[in-house]
C-alpha cells in the first residue's frame, strides 16, 4: 500500500516526514519521495509541477499513524523544534497528538494508552 501526498511545498514537507518524523528515504528523485512507515506500507511525497494530480492542501485528508509510544514521539518532535499539541487520551483507549504537516495534512499520532 501506498499514499501519496501531492505538494506544492514540496521540499519543506519532505524535510517534515524525514527530519522531523524520522521517517526513512527509500526510492526518492528530485520530485518524489518514498517513505516506508510499516512493512509493505509507504508514504509518498511528490512535487505537484512534476506530477498529473494537483495537491489537496490537506483538505479532508487525516493520515493515522500508529506508534509504539506516543508520548516518546511527542518529546522527540519538541526537541527537534517542533510545538505539537499536547498528548491526550482517545476514545478507542488510546492516547496521541494531533498535527499539520507544511502541506496542510493532518496526522494523528497515537498509541495504546499507558499506565500513568
Amino acid at each position: 500500500m501506498n499514499t501519496v501526498l501531492y505538494c506544492r511545498r514540496f521540499p519543506e514537507t519532505v524535510a517534515f516526514y524525514e527530519q522531523m518524523l524520522g521517517l526513512t528515504r527509500g526510492h526518492s528523485n528530485d520530485w518524489f519521495v518514498e517513505f516506508q512507515v510499516a512493512p509493505g506500507a509507504f508514504l509518498s511525497v511528490a512535487d505537484e509541477r512534476r506530477a498529473s494530480v494537483k495537491t489537496a492542501s490537506g483538505a479532508g485528508i487525516t493520515l493515522t499513524l500508529r506508534v509504539e509510544d506516543a508520548r516518546a514521539l511527542h518529546a522527540l518532535l519538541q526537541t527537534r523544534g517542533g510545538d505539537p499539541p499536547p498528548v491526550g487520551a482517545r476514545p478507542w483507549g488510546a492516547e496521541g497528538f494531533l498535527l499539520h504537516d507544511p502541506e496542510g495534512t493532518r496526522l494523528e499520532i497515537w498509541s495504546p494508552r499507558r499506565a500513568p
